[in-house]
């Protein structure tokens, strides 16, 4: 085995432990480790990511279940409507956008470059959020208060959303769940890893008769990833909820930031 595969399991096993951690970030280090370390496909890298992420995903949830960290209620209002929004974004909205939206002299704003652009404010907006938030609702024994209707409302957004950015939304689940549902840190991240899994597989199904799947690749790495999510769920027990909301905060407030390099030096 070559230097460059061992720091790509190594990659898998860090997918994992973030998983365990924040309760998402999985699919934003998944698909750079499959493309540029392993070159695989990246339309093949986004079906291998949905499957490391979803399983991976379910293994933290049945952990957290032990725990009774999951709000099934919460993550049933929140999902059924963001998996609603999610699919019209992806079959009617996504299409209607013009692949050319502005062009003039040296100013080229394309479709991918919007959407990632989006992507990044989407991310550094839930950053500033998460670490601006209240410290006096980050109690494990808070009590869970809000409005189904909201709830309904923000699961849409977040699903359309969601759909137009192609991620796998634990960055912008978390702080929904935090800030709207009132759940605790924890909670939220145990929570979100159910509605991730839900996603992520059945978003999986969908390639299993388009293209061929590497299965012994597939598993080995993705049963490395599910090592890390115990590895993160060990982590957990030391850190508490506002250092955990600290945490999550920074890490989609750098990659957000990155993105807009990235796409700026492109």
């Amino acid at each position: 085995m070559e230097i460059i595969d061992l720091l790509g399991y190594f990659g898998a096993l860090a997918i994992g432990i973030v998983l365990g951690l924040i309760g998402g970030g999985g699919s934003i280090l998944t698909v750079p480790i499959l493309v540029y370390i392993f070159s695989i496909n990246p339309v093949t890298a986004t079906a291998y990511s949905l499957f490391v992420v979803g399983t991976s995903s379910l293994v933290g949830t049945l952990n957290s279940l032990k725990k009774r960290l999951v709000d099934f209620r919460t993550a049933l209002i929140f999902a059924i409507p963001a998996f609603t929004a999610v699919y019209i974004t992806r079959k009617y909205l996504v299409p209607a956008i013009p692949e050319l939206i502005y062009n003039s002299g040296n100013i080229v704003l394309t479709r991918d470059i919007a959407i990632m652009f989006f992507f990044a404010v989407i991310m550094i907006l839930a950053a500033v959020s998460m670490l601006k938030r209240n410290r006096k609702n980050s109690t494990q024994n808070a009590e869970i208060q809000f409005r189904t209707s909201i709830l309904c409302l923000q699961g849409f957004v977040v699903g359309l959303v969601t759909g137009l950015v192609g991620a796998g939304g634990g960055f912008l689940i978390i702080p929904a769940l935090v800030l709207l549902a009132k759940l605790p840190m924890k909670r939220a991240i145990a929570t979100s890893l159910f509605i991730i899994s839900m996603n992520s597989l059945i978003g999986f199904t969908g390639d299993l008769q388009n293209r061929a799947i590497d299965w012994p690749f597939l598993l080995v790495f993705t049963g490395i990833a599910i090592s890390g999510i115990f590895i993160g769920a060990y982590l957990n027990r030391y850190i508490n909820n506002n250092k955990l909301r600290k945490i999550f905060g920074w890490f989609i407030l750098i990659m957000g930031i990155y993105i807009i390099w990235k796409e700026l030096s492109l």
